[in-house]
């Protein structure tokens, strides 16, 4: 009989399918089919790339088996197989390999493969508290839409209250949203994830709630419309109303709790969200010692999320650069092309340790952004690969993009 293998596999009951996972592995061994994220045993050489940027721990698996599980198999299902015992021959067979295993995780989450880390300020977060299977129950406490009403983009503020439930929450982190009702198979839909936008004393000073940015999908599909289930779901909640939260999830995005630490928020839309949360953590603080630089793009002022409150912010507590690609009689302007035309201040902060830098938005920034910030370097005689490596290695570079 052939030796008992390690299994790499994703807990399907957790995973939230965000699709980081299969961009990140660089061999191409994970991949998906409607219902699962699985691993390809026949190609995983157990790299661990996929481990740390993983936000709800689904990755963090692995079965000792006779015969890897097929793609088919792990397609199929619901939840993790439960280990078979009897390949242990002995007791200390068993702890031998799950001490591997911890071992394998505390590497990979240290970091291991230039993964994004953590701030060395940031406060520790409290991770994967309530599943799927038992999760939290927040109850609506307000609905807003923070978007100008003759704007197309309905982009929502949503404040969940949760009662007597514990549920810390860090700047940066984000929740689950369990949808009710199935899809035209029977199944139960996924848990689709959303930042929090509130900062960790809640939307309400000294309240356990928090808040949510939430944009309405709608996809068109041969001219017909098909409204997103998470999104539509969250948007027409009314006030009173409950919903099932898992979380929260995110272990590396996060603030820095030193005042000093200047702060580079570069977003889209909605990847406002943990931006606002940052904000309003200095701004309840009075922390006036590091710099909050703001590169913020929209379409139009009406459809930029918290366009009105943001506006009242003094430039004192955060430099507001807000970029909009759809004006009448204006060239259209992205968050990569305003921060070419400031590039002193963009280079000072670089070369400045207390920094960070943080991108959120739309997949499609992402390039932009990367060429904007390596073509100022070039010009200051700065390397941004060696850089952005730096900065990454130490806890100040996090990119989270959909």
């Amino acid at each position: 009989m052939s030796a008992p293998l390690r299994q790499h596999l994703i807990d399907p009951e957790i995973c939230i399918r965000c699709n980081t996972c299969e961009e990140t592995c660089p061999i191409n061994a994970v991949t998906h089919n409607e219902d699962n994220y699985v691993v390809d045993a026949a190609i995983c050489n157990a790299c661990l790339d996929c481990i740390s940027p993983c936000p709800t721990g689904a990755i963090d698996n692995w079965r000792i088996v006779k015969q890897p599980y097929s793609l088919e198999a792990q397609f199929e299902w619901d939840e993790l197989p439960e280990q078979e015992e009897d390949l242990d021959e002995a007791e200390g067979d068993a702890e031998a390999r799950e001490e591997e295993v911890q071992s394998l995780l505390a590497e990979a989450h240290e970091g291991a493969g230039g993964q994004a880390r953590a701030p060395a300020s940031a406060s520790k977060p409290s991770i994967n508290l309530y599943s799927r299977a038992e999760p939290a129950v927040a109850t609506v406490a307000g609905n807003f839409r923070i978007t100008h009403q003759d704007s197309k983009s309905d982009i929502r503020h949503i404040v969940l209250d949760f009662g007597p439930q514990s549920f810390p929450v860090l700047e940066g982190q984000s929740i689950g949203i369990i949808p009710p009702g199935t899809d035209e198979r029977g199944r139960p839909y996924h848990v689709r994830l959303y930042s929090v936008a509130s900062p960790r004393d809640g939307e309400r000073p000294n309240h356990n709630n928090l808040s949510l940015t939430v944009k309405r999908e709608v996809t068109y599909i041969g001219g017909i419309p098909h409204p997103g289930v998470a999104s539509s779901y969250l948007c027409d909640l009314q006030k009173g109303e409950q919903v099932q939260v898992t979380g929260p999830f995110g272990n590396s995005f996060l603030m820095p709790n030193d005042p000093e630490a200047n702060i580079v928020m570069i977003c889209t839309g909605t990847g406002s969200a943990p931006f606002r949360a940052m904000t309003e953590r200095r701004r309840r603080r009075r922390e006036t010692a590091g710099r909050l630089l703001l590169f913020f793009g929209a379409r139009t002022p009406g459809e930029l999320p918290y366009f009105g409150p943001l506006m009242k912010l003094p430039d004192s507590l955060i430099q507001k650069e807000l970029c909009f690609s759809r004006l009448a009689d204006k060239p259209k302007e992205y968050v990569q092309d305003r921060m070419l035309q400031r590039p002193e201040v963009v280079a000072e902060l670089l070369q400045d340790e207390k920094t960070h830098i943080y991108v959120c938005g739309l997949k499609g920034m992402e390039s932009g952004v990367s060429e904007a910030l390596e073509s100022i370097c070039r010009g200051k005689g700065l390397d941004w690969q060696t850089l952005s490596a730096d900065m990454r290695e130490n806890g100040r570079f996090h990119v989270e993009t959909y």
